[in-house]
């Protein structure tokens, strides 16, 4: 009995000391191991509890991690992110407030089907339940889920490969978006043998498999194609993020057809090819009859496909290619649906027009070709105009030449004439080198795309912003000097929102709410932080200025000085902002 006891003891401590000397991983190391494994070396986010030391260990293991001063800045550029690689841009942040300003970006990324995983630290689960006041309390997985493709908790460090694995498979399969992965903080600090944890992680195979358009589909596409006296062809970002340039380009070119790119598709195509429809738009949607749609949904910037835009009612035939069969017949008749993704479908539409296929009736194309002409020659004196105060079109039109010379920079931009101007005035030559507000038509994206882009291309990035677009993100230029990135941001400063002149109306001594103000130095912000700040009043000033910036790669903030008095409320569509009869009167 003794040497029994004895034996047991002895055994005891043996196992005691293998237990001490097995090795253990934990929740922390689980997660970024399973990010590495897929490919994933770049984290947007905001550091904070629980999860600064994850941001610290994903450093240490040799991941990039861009911290932000904002977190919707952060989540903003991990939706571009996800949009220019095809893989799931990630963003970080903490939980609650921290989270809830990460899920605007998490939204916009869903409704502009760009692939990214909000990851968010949290409360346990068993005093969220509960509701006993725990710090940042808040049942994060129930906010989150009416406004992404998923959301995800895990509970347990097992699953963590699991969770990570669903979650990236989920943002880039079908129609890409945003997804929600839910880490409460006794997770992350949960500990399991480290051979088993290895074994838990998941290497995600063909996350985004080819979905292959039926033949019968694509023989009624090219049919009622066939038919058409003035076809167009529509692309649209889906067609940008496809990365099917050679494709589309083929398609368009053997086809003869002309096209209109959306403002993110500008580039698959140079707008300065002779088949562009840009500077006729008006035109080509009024008067076409058959329009084909790839990567582009008829909503609210397409005029939802019906109204005066369009001509009239009944005169059009629509064919749609895109990888969502609810998109179809959403705001009208689709008489020829193409369900695939872009790249599989464009290609089979490619073998069916091979061989003999009808050129567009000449008086169609000839058309097209003079009110290009008439439109372009209408606007080149006033993008020539060098006066101080400088107008939109005339700084704008030494922007366009920036771009000409630097066909593969990355243009950011946002604003309300900033943008809606820029969006015709500015050649695009390469694809996916434009980026801005997207569906949604947000403020706020200017500096989360702009640093996204420069980390995840390297190239060089102009991020032309409205001074109201720019107040949402502008404390990142601080983010912009911290990592010194090759980005030169123009603030195009007319002193207010729409206009800087606006009066209050009772004489009263506070302004008027959409007048900033008068004679902001943006570019002093940059200053503050290490980098570049250049003020310039004309054209010709903001060209050379920009061309320094971008020549020397230093973090740059140009403050154009713009005629007050210059733009028009909400730009181009001012006609969503509703007029009070009241206020006619």
């Amino acid at each position: 009995m003794a040497d029994a006891a004895v034996k047991g003891k002895a055994e005891s401590r043996d196992s005691s000391a293998a237990e001490a000397e097995r090795e253990l991983t934990d929740g922390f190391h689980l997660v970024i191991d399973a990010l590495k494994l897929n490919g994933i070396n770049t984290i947007y986010g905001v550091p904070g509890i629980p999860i600064t030391d994850l941001g610290r260990m994903a450093q240490a293991a040799g991941m990039r991690i861009i911290s932000f001063r904002h977190e919707q800045n952060a989540g903003n550029a991990a939706a571009i992110a996800g949009f220019l690689t095809k893989k799931p841009g990630i963003c970080l942040t903490v939980s609650a407030p921290g989270f809830l300003n990460g899920l605007m970006a998490l939204a916009n990324a869903t409704t502009n089907c760009f692939p990214m995983i909000l990851i968010s630290g949290s409360s346990e689960r068993e005093i969220v339940d509960l509701q006993q006041g725990d710090y940042e309390e808040m049942d994060q997985l129930a906010i989150a889920k009416p406004l992404c493709k998923a959301a995800f908790r895990v509970l347990h460090a097992a699953d963590i490969g699991i969770g990570v694995a669903r979650a990236i498979r989920t943002a880039v399969s079908g129609r890409p978006g945003g997804v929600y992965l839910d880490l409460p903080a006794k997770l992350l600090s949960q500990v399991m043998d480290a051979a088993a944890g290895q074994k838990s992680l998941v290497k995600v195979i063909d996350a985004a498999p080819a979905q292959i358009p039926a033949p019968a589909a694509v023989r009624r596409a090219l049919d009622v194609l066939k038919s058409a006296k003035r076809p167009l062809i529509i692309l649209g970002k889906g067609a940008a993020y496809a990365q099917a340039d050679d494709a589309i380009r083929a398609l368009v070119e053997r086809s003869g057809i002309p096209f209109l790119p959306m403002s993110m598709a500008k580039g698959l195509l140079p707008d300065t090819h002779p088949q562009c429809a840009g500077a006729a738009r008006s035109t080509v949607l009024k008067d076409s009859d058959v329009v084909m749609l790839i990567g582009a949904r008829l909503n609210w910037l397409l005029s939802h496909g019906k109204g005066k835009t369009w001509g009239e009612p009944g005169s059009k035939k629509f064919i749609q290619v895109d990888i969502e069969p609810k998109e179809m017949d959403s705001n009208v008749e689709i008489v020829a649906p193409v369900v695939g993704d872009i790249g599989s479908c464009v290609s089979a539409l490619l073998e069916g027009i091979e061989g003999k296929w009808p050129a567009p009736p000449a008086d169609w194309t000839n058309a097209v070709k003079a009110k290009k002409e008439e439109n372009i020659a209408k606007m080149a004196p006033r993008l020539m105009k060098n006066s101080a105060p400088m107008d939109f079109h005339g700084a704008l039109g030494a922007l366009r030449t920036v771009i000409k010379e630097r066909p593969d920079a990355i243009l950011v931009n946002e604003g309300a004439n900033t943008l809606d101007l820029a969006r015709g005035v500015i050649d695009m030559y390469q694809p996916r080198k434009r980026l801005d507000v997207g569906t949604w038509g947000i403020m706020g994206i200017g500096m989360g795309f702009a640093i996204a882009a420069a980390v995840e291309t390297g190239k060089p990035v102009l991020a032309v912003e409205g001074d109201s677009a720019f107040g949402f993100s502008g404390m990142e230029v601080e983010t912009v000097c911290r990592y010194n990135l090759p980005i030169c941001v123009v603030v195009f400063n007319n002193n207010g929102i729409y206009r800087g002149t606006d009066a209050n109306p009772t004489g009263g001594s506070d302004p008027a709410p959409t007048v900033f103000v008068k004679g902001s130095r943006y570019d002093k912000m940059m200053e503050a932080f290490g980098g570049v700040g250049v003020h310039v009043t004309t054209p010709d000033e903001l060209k050379r200025a920009v061309d320094a910036a971008m020549g020397s790669g230093k973090p740059t903030l140009i403050n154009a000085a713009i005629d007050p008095a210059a733009g028009s409320e909400s730009g181009r569509i001012g006609n969503l902002n509703p007029q009070s009869v009241l206020r006619k009167k």
